[in-house]
């Protein structure tokens, strides 16, 4: 079993708001967002030009870079359980996705490969040369592509639930399956963006299916979460994340052919037991493309895996990029 401490939360009225400033559109092909951005001791928030993308990034702590990917449907705020431990020895860079957070929705430019270059264009925005990585859900796929393609790039992986970048597909996998319904539904023109992603009830739900302690969320922090929703440009991103993924990337990432080449960046993979979007059967894969990578199963853990199990991924990232 997994050794489990009290979660520490930050009270409620650290989750409180900071206004951002209003930003227009631009030329209306995106948008950013006038959401307030929630608040945690120590953190900063910039929003930079990445590759003529409007990104914003939440900053804590010095010394060696931690750049920490989300997926969806979150933001940044997914990794408020362990930006406090881990800015104690780390610069830790949380950055929100193109689409997600208070990073710019743009109309297009949702494809995997397009992520990855977003992530390159951030870590020369920064001045960053090398940089050690976390990665979860679509967060998680980012990295690996990116670790792939640059290696150079990284010092260590530390991949938080998601997909082996070569998976084994047999009929487990097939059986696992099942569980994506939620995509074509997300994918879908009209019907997916404005009554599936813009449904707080929906998006909820996911939560509870998803999670291995569904109680975990206060209302707060689920409205810093999943607030983001309620803008049109960000509903119609997460739409396009899962369409590009069904019609163009996961018959790749299927074939295994997604991910060209071999991972060796140093990597622990973390995946929940119980994490029921992401079947642990999708933690399985080619150790020969992967001579480098640790798959360990978190028993008792869902999908959210820095917010189920903080204590664990703090222990785990402390001593890889130590």
């Amino acid at each position: 079993m997994v050794a489990r401490r009290p979660l520490v939360r930050p009270p409620e009225t650290i989750i409180r708001a900071i206004a951002a400033r209003r930003h227009p559109a631009n030329d209306g092909r995106s948008a950013v967002s006038d959401r307030p951005i929630p608040e945690l001791p120590g953190v900063e928030h910039s929003f930079l030009d990445a590759g003529g993308l409007r990104v914003h990034v939440a900053q804590a702590g010095a010394g060696e870079p931690l750049v920490m990917l989300h997926g969806w449907p979150q933001n940044w705020f997914a990794y408020r359980l362990v930006i406090p431990a881990l800015s104690e020895h780390y610069r830790v860079i949380c950055p929100d996705l193109r689409g997600f957070g208070w990073t710019e929705a743009t109309r297009d430019g949702y494809r995997k490969r397009q992520l990855v270059a977003d992530l390159f264009a951030l870590l020369d925005a920064l001045e960053l040369d090398r940089v050690g990585l976390v990665g979860h859900d679509w967060g998680s796929i980012i990295g690996f592509m990116a670790c792939v393609e640059r290696p150079e790039r990284f010092s260590k992986y530390l991949v938080l639930g998601g997909w082996h970048p070569w998976p084994k597909v047999d009929i487990r996998a097939a059986v696992a399956f099942t569980r994506f319904w939620y995509q074509a539904v997300v994918a879908t023109p009209v019907l997916g963006p404005r009554y599936a992603v813009a449904n707080p009830a929906f998006l909820r739900l996911l939560y509870r299916v998803w999670s291995g302690h569904p109680d975990l969320w206060s209302d707060s922090e689920l409205d810093a979460l999943l607030g983001q929703f309620e803008d049109p440009a960000r509903q119609r991103a997460t739409s396009l994340m899962y369409r590009t993924w069904l019609t163009r990337e996961l018959g790749p990432m299927i074939a295994r052919t997604l991910i060209p080449g071999r991972l060796d960046t140093p990597t622990v993979y973390l995946h929940g037991t119980a994490d029921g979007c992401i079947d642990p059967v999708f933690a399985r894969g080619s150790a020969r493309r992967a001579p480098n990578m640790t798959v360990e199963l978190l028993p008792g853990v869902g999908h959210f895996v820095p917010e189920e199990a903080p204590d664990v991924v703090i222990a785990h990232a402390l001593e890889l990029f130590a």
